[in-house]
């Protein structure tokens, strides 16, 4: 099983761009740009909590499980 992050997806129905969640969260862009591409191994409870609030979301609208071979 693999946890894929489609924080992409989100910002796109947002409508917002990853500078300016970034921002509101107070992360890095960069942090932002690694947790899209999925380059992270773990992300703090606290920060996906903010990221949820921003984006007015739920943490599984962000995070799914996938089986390796559909990753």
């Amino acid at each position: 099983m693999q946890i894929v992050v489609r924080l992409d997806v989100m910002l796109a129905r947002r409508k917002m761009r990853s500078r300016e969640l970034a921002e509101r969260v107070g992360i890095t862009e960069q942090n932002i740009s690694l947790l899209k591409s999925g380059k992270v191994k773990g992300i703090r409870f606290e920060t996906l909590a903010k990221i949820c609030e921003v984006l007015d979301c739920q943490p599984g609208d962000l995070l799914e499980a996938l089986p390796e071979d559909e990753a």
